[in-house]
Order: structure tokens, then C-alpha cells, then sequence
């Protein structure tokens, strides 16, 4: 019997990520901690990533522990792909609006069912784009904390939006801005950032609609920030302390808990291990094949789960690494060309047999923490940044769509870990920066500072580390906090 009342008494935290691949990782990695805490985890995730998490990881992907459990709630969407990422302004939109009720009575149904082991919901820690949550959290009278999944720089650049638009820089008069120079406008009064142009904020403002879909959905969620009992992000201290101050004039209560790849290293429940968050299978033969390689031989090109680009880019690419004369493995997602299959052109594939990879998905952290991996081709999601940064690796940047850019920005600038790459790629430009990258006084700098930033996020996730104080202190000051 006391083992049933001493479950029931446990802290119970509901975890509900934005229902994308970059939003679910971190989350997950955040609700293994805190179940290493003494936290009884619920994890929520919408139906549609449900099923495709059990078709990626195999049937009893999802059936827990009794005390790591999963729930699924519907998105409201109409059918789509089950094998590509939902439409992100239509996912965006639904959410908000179709997601609260299901969510509510799913913590009803967790509440009342106490007598089965489950103890009754003490916390909300929900995403950061899904704000609707909050109104469930005053319902019910439970705290909330929500886990922001970009940089704390591409934090306080959304946290802009509405000056953007109050001050006129956004909606843009017409689609030629977007290639007449008006991007290079600088934005000199941004708090905690310098040296912006328009062109380093999240691509959302690159709209000529008021009533834009993203422009707004992030005006609602920054406004949804002070709300929350506290604010946590997946970064750590030194690395953007000027992005976190200025965060915390609308909300003081903030824990830096990142980088979330090292600190999972902590969880010591072994159980735990089997329970992932790729929605992709994952091809595990990618390590066996860098583990033939020299060290730092091999560049890791991978564009994350959204980035989708044009086959003559995917083309442009392909070339520019076969000239680099590089070894590389690339991971080319079965969607990653808008409408259609990706294909890489068969000569390619015979002209780099000897020293190039392709496979559809693996494990990133992986990947970038294996010896062989010497500098790595990334579309800048911060999932990819931040984790690069933990691994010591350097990057030529390639943003793609929303804080990217911001994160491409403070990669090259700010951080002197990477090299951007134009957007119009051209293969000439990639084999040139691969090998700058690889072996030249430039790529040497950058490596060099890259294995600084490496030290100072393994500090930060030891045990004594800002980053593992702060996890401490959210779980005394906030979520036991009666």
C-alpha cells in the first residue's frame, strides 16, 4: 500500500511541447530531468506526432513508465502527410485555437485519476509557443513555466515584433523590399541586441500582410510571457547574457537550463534511454561509417526538420561538396524539396562513393560529438546551434526561416563560430567555405573558438554549474513552491 500513496504523493509535471520535431526534443530532455527531480512526468503530444513517434521508434515507443507516462490530444488540423512536418502557420493557428479543450480535459481526467497511481497535476511546463495552456493553468489554479526552444537572441528579437510594426518597419509596402536593399535597415534601438539589421530579425517581419498569420501568432505569444510564473530557456548564461537581461524586464522570474544535450548527461535512470523524440527514423550505421574516418575529417551537412529548399539548390549543394574534395555525411530528408522527392543527381553519387554519406535522418548529437566530425553545414535551428556549440564543432550557416537568421547572426558575429553562406547558393561558394571550414586560417580560428564556447557550456551543465543551480532553484522556488 505505501508504495501506491507514495506515488500519489509525487510532484506531477505536465509537459506539453509545440507539435514539431525542434520543439519536442528539448521538451522531452527537460521532463527526463525533472522526473530524475521526483517528478511524475505526463507528456503530451498532439495525436499526429503521437502516431508518428510509434511508426519512427517501433510500437511500444510510447507506453512509458509508470511514472513517465504519454497522453495525446487532437491538433484540430485537416489530414495531412503523416511523414512530413505539419504546415507551420496552419499548425500555428489551430493550436491556439483548438487545443485548449482537449488539453483541460485531459487534466481533469489525470486529476480523477488519482486512485490509479497518478497523482493529481501540480505543474504545467508547457512550450513557449503554446500560450493557450496558461488559461488551463489559471483554471485550475496550477502554476505554469514555459520552456522557450529558441535562443534567448531570438527571444528578445520576436519580443520586438510589435515595436516593429508600431514603428512602420513591418508590414514591408511591397514584395520588392524583400530584395531592394531595405533588409539592410538598421535597427539600433533593440534592447539587448547590437549591430541589428532587419535582415537579423525572425524572417516573420518578411511580409507586405498586417494581418499575417506568424507576424501576429508571435506578437500573442511574446505578449503571454510575464503570465507564467517563469521562463525557461535552453541556453545558458555567458553565452547570451545580454539577450537575458533585457528578456527579464517583462519577465524576471527566468532559468537558463541548457544546454539541455549535456545536461540530460544527469539523468541516471537508465530506463529512461529507450524513450526518444525522433519523429524520423533514425539510421544508425552513420556512426559506424564516421568511425572509419580520421578526426575532424568530415563534414556533418543536415538542414533540420522543416528547411525544405529548391531541387537546383539541393543540386548546388551536392556540387559544391563533391569539389570540396571533403569527406561529408549529409542527411537528406525524404521532404526536404518543396513538393517533391529528393533527389540528388546520380552522378554525384558515383563521384563521391568514396567519401560521402546520405542517409534520411540520424542522431544529431551523435553525430556532432563524434571525433570525426571536424565542422558542420546547418540551416541554424537553435536545436543545431546550441548543440554544436556543446559539441565544439564549427558552422557554415545557411538559415532558412523564423530566429535562424537571428541565430546565424550571433553565430558569425557575436559567437566567431561560423561562416554564412548566401541564401542563393551557388556550388562554387559551398566548396569554398568547406574548405576554408576544413583547412583554412579562417575554419582554424573558428575551431578554436568554437572548443572555447564547448568549455565554458560543459561548465555550465556540470554539477555545480549555473545551468544545474538554475534547474535547482526552479524546482524549489517555483514548482514545489505552494
Amino acid at each position: 500500500m505505501s508504495s501506491m500513496s507514495e506515488s500519489n504523493s509525487k510532484p506531477h509535471a505536465l509537459c506539453i511541447p509545440y507539435p514539431a520535431q525542434g520543439h519536442v526534443s528539448p521538451m522531452l530532455k527537460l521532463a527526463k530531468l525533472l522526473h530524475q527531480k521526483g517528478f511524475h512526468i505526463s507528456f503530451v503530444n498532439t495525436e499526429f506526432n503521437h502516431n508518428r513517434l510509434i511508426k519512427s521508434r517501433g510500437p511500444g515507443a510510447l507506453d512509458g513508465l509508470p511514472d513517465f507516462r504519454f497522453y495525446s490530444i487532437p491538433d484540430g488540423l485537416p489530414p495531412s502527410d503523416p511523414n512530413a512536418t505539419q504546415d507551420i502557420p496552419t499548425l500555428c493557428k489551430y493550436t491556439s485555437l483548438y487545443c485548449l479543450a482537449p488539453f483541460s480535459n485531459l487534466i481533469s481526467r489525470l486529476n480523477k485519476s488519482s486512485v490509479s497511481g497518478v497523482p493529481p497535476v501540480t505543474c504545467i511546463v508547457s512550450d513557449g509557443i503554446m500560450s493557450f495552456t496558461l488559461k488551463a493553468a489559471e483554471q485550475f489554479g496550477i502554476p505554469e513555466v514555459l520552456l522557450w526552444t529558441t535562443s534567448a537572441c531570438g527571444l528578445i528579437a520576436y519580443m520586438q515584433y510589435s515595436q516593429l510594426v508600431q514603428r512602420g518597419y513591418t508590414p514591408l509596402l511591397d514584395a520588392s523590399y524583400l530584395t531592394n536593399g531595405y533588409l539592410d535597415t538598421n535597427i539600433d534601438w533593440a534592447p539587448g541586441m547590437k549591430d541589428m539589421k532587419l535582415k537579423d530579425f525572425p524572417t516573420f517581419i518578411r511580409t507586405t500582410d498586417l494581418d499575417d498569420i506568424m507576424l501576429n501568432f508571435f506578437i500573442n505569444e511574446t505578449a503571454a510571457l510575464p503570465k507564467a510564473r517563469a521562463l525557461l530557456i535552453n541556453t545558458f548564461d555567458v553565452l547570451e547574457q545580454d539577450a537575458l537581461d533585457a528578456i527579464s524586464a517583462s519577465q524576471p522570474h527566468i532559468y537558463t537550463v541548457g544546454p539541455l544535450n549535456l545536461m540530460i548527461n544527469q539523468v541516471q535512470d537508465t530506463r529512461l534511454a529507450s524513450i526518444g523524440s525522433s519523429l524520423w527514423k533514425e539510421e544508425d550505421t552513420c556512426i559506424d561509417w564516421l568511425a572509419k574516418k580520421e578526426p575532424k575529417s568530415v563534414v556533418y551537412v543536415n538542414f533540420g526538420s522543416i528547411t525544405t529548399m529548391t531541387a537546383e539548390q539541393l543540386t548546388e549543394f551536392a556540387w559544391g561538396l563533391a569539389n570540396s574534395k571533403k569527406h561529408f555525411l549529409w542527411i537528406v530528408r525524404p521532404d526536404i524539396v518543396a513538393g517533391d522527392t529528393a533527389m540528388v543527381p546520380p552522378e554525384f553519387v558515383v563521384e563521391t562513393r568514396e567519401r560521402g554519406r546520405l542517409a534520411s535522418w540520424c542522431s544529431q548529437e551523435q553525430v556532432l560529438k563524434h571525433p570525426a566530425i571536424g565542422g558542420f553545414l546547418t540551416h541554424n535551428g537553435w536545436n543545431s546551434t546550441i548543440e554544436s556549440i556543446a559539441s565544439g564543432v564549427p558552422v557554415i550557416c545557411w538559415p532558412f526561416f523564423a530566429e535562424q537568421q537571428t541565430n546565424c547572426k550571433y553565430s558569425c558575429v557575436e559567437w566567431e563560430i561560423g561562416m554564412e553562406i548566401d541564401n542563393n547558393v551557388k556550388r562554387d561558394a559551398v566548396e569554398e567555405l568547406v574548405r576554408e571550414l576544413m583547412d583554412g586560417d579562417k575554419g582554424k580560428k573558428l575551431k578554436k573558438t568554437a572548443l572555447e564556447w564547448k568549455n565554458r557550456a560543459e561548465a555550465a551543465a556540470s554539477l555545480t554549474g549555473s545551468s544545474t543551480t538554475n534547474l535547482n532553484k526552479l524546482v524549489h522556488e517555483v514548482l514545489l513552491a505552494k
